[in-house]
């Protein structure tokens, strides 16, 4: 049996006070309904579909990485008619799995667990929680057998009912064919006047249809997002559980609370990282990769052995073993650091190759250029790549050395073993093993009165 996933992320959630859909608001990075979908997208032969409504043209835009069926609820009439505007395009022979795009931490072995339960939708399952306070969640009711015999919403629920702790997740796995039978059948005859799914499971006991529960690993994993703290809870919660997974793993992890990862970390054995870091799309650390403090490192790869210092920022650049970046260095994209290769304090790297070996030590830029093994590059380099309108190569070879404060004028080439003396501003190409020296001859004016102030 084919399984049609529904996802209600239709709600302005007025408590996160923002013009922006609460479903967009980002848990490490991503949207929220972007951490349901990938969830039940590993489900084997699932179609996704979305119910959505405020912002529906912003959820629509960035959610462009799963394959969804776009369904529209104008009016938000409560959760029952907001899965009835998917059903029509859902296959009516398909098990039906409801979920929320404020529930982001939702595993899918959880689903998959929930989906068994259900026996290809023949029975209606329920993803329950026992909760220390339940106060505003709907009441699972049971008979003294334990049977589960309806859910009452909070504000329906009688005194007696409120002290019942296990609820209703609204995570639900069931027949589209009871579903289609059921939801023209919903009354918004309750205090919020509105459609509720719940009131289905009152509907499969009557018809004799087994109603079964089952619990999640932990109470994050279906904890609802209604405002900004809430969100943040989550962050940490997810946060914490991508830490364990490494340390887990070998990595050595300076402090676990103060790690943030918003995408894919692969880390190989005897890694270490200083407290503050963020890890952002894919990234891999090698085997013996040390990362200092609140560095941030985006879609990268960092060789074996390779330090990257303090306060160092590596975006889409590659940098292979036994490196050192840092402190205070920055990688921007296309920056490709060769062995042993070392780019150091304050200096910027863009589209441009540091050989194996060679040193970009401090203050400097190299931008659009290709260096050599064994190169120096003095204090303050500056590469100009860049006439206002178009970018040039700089090219130096091994073994050149380039003083301090010198400005290479690109295109422009320095060959191997050459010397640039310091304050040199190169616009010609120096030749191998020559040296060139490019700067205004000084002049001393002896006597010299420096100006006063009238």
């Amino acid at each position: 049996m084919t399984l049609a996933v529904v996802t209600l992320a239709a709600g302005k959630g007025s408590r996160m006070k923002s013009d922006l859909p609460k479903v967009l608001h980002k848990l490490a990075g991503q949207p929220m309904l972007s951490h349901v979908l990938a969830s039940a997208s590993q489900l084997p032969q699932a179609s996704l579909h979305v119910v959505i409504g405020h912002g529906a043209d912003a959820v629509q835009q960035q959610i462009t990485d799963f394959p969804v069926q776009w369904a529209m609820q104008t009016e938000q009439k409560g959760t029952g008619h907001a899965v009835a505007q998917a059903m029509p395009v859902v296959d009516p022979q398909s098990t039906v799995l409801v979920l929320y795009g404020d529930v982001p931490l939702i595993r899918s072995a959880t689903l998959q667990k929930l989906l068994d339960e259900s026996h290809d939708g023949n029975a209606l399952a329920l993803l329950t929680v026992e909760l220390d306070d339940p106060t505003g969640y709907g009441r699972i009711v049971r008979d003294d057998a334990g049977n589960i015999q309806a859910i009452v919403e909070h504000k329906d629920a009688t005194p007696e009912q409120h002290k019942i702790r296990e609820v209703n997740t609204g995570i639900l796995a069931v027949s589209a064919q009871q579903l289609n039978e059921w939801l023209p059948q919903l009354s918004a005859n309750n205090a919020q006047g509105e459609y509720y799914l719940t009131d289905v499971i009152a509907m499969a006991v009557a018809q004799g249809v087994a109603v079964r529960a089952i619990h999640p690993q932990d109470e994050a994993e279906v904890q609802g997002v209604n405002d900004r703290l809430q969100l943040a809870e989550l962050e940490r919660v997810y946060q914490r559980q991508q830490a364990d997974e490494l340390l887990r793993a070998g990595v050595s992890l300076a402090d676990p609370a103060r790690l943030d990862i918003r995408g894919t970390l692969t880390a190989g054995a005897d890694v270490s990282i200083d407290v503050g870091c963020v890890f952002e799309g894919n990234v891999v650390l090698e085997d013996g990769v040390q990362i200092g403090a609140y560095c941030v490192i985006k879609n990268s790869r960092i060789g074996a052995a390779t330090q990257v210092e303090t306060y160092s920022l590596i975006d889409q650049a590659l940098v292979a073993d036994n490196c050192q970046v840092g402190p205070y260095a920055r990688l921007r994209p296309g920056a490709e650091l060769q062995r042993k290769a070392k780019v150091g304090n304050f200096c910027e790297v863009k589209k441009a190759v540091v050989g194996e070996g060679s040193k970009v030590n401090h203050l400097t830029y190299i931008g659009d250029a290709e260096i050599g093994k064994d190169a120096n590059i003095g204090a303050g380099t500056i590469t100009c790549n860049y006439d206002g309108v178009n970018k040039f190569k700089t090219e130096i070879g091994d073994g050149a050395f380039i003083g301090s404060n010198s400005s290479l004028v690109a295109p422009v080439k320095v060959g191997a073993g050459a010397t640039v003396a310091a304050g040199s501003v190169i616009t010609k190409e120096v030749g191998a093993d020559d040296l060139a020296v490019a700067r205004s001859k000084q002049r001393n004016v002896q006597g010299w009165a420096r100006p006063k102030k009238k």
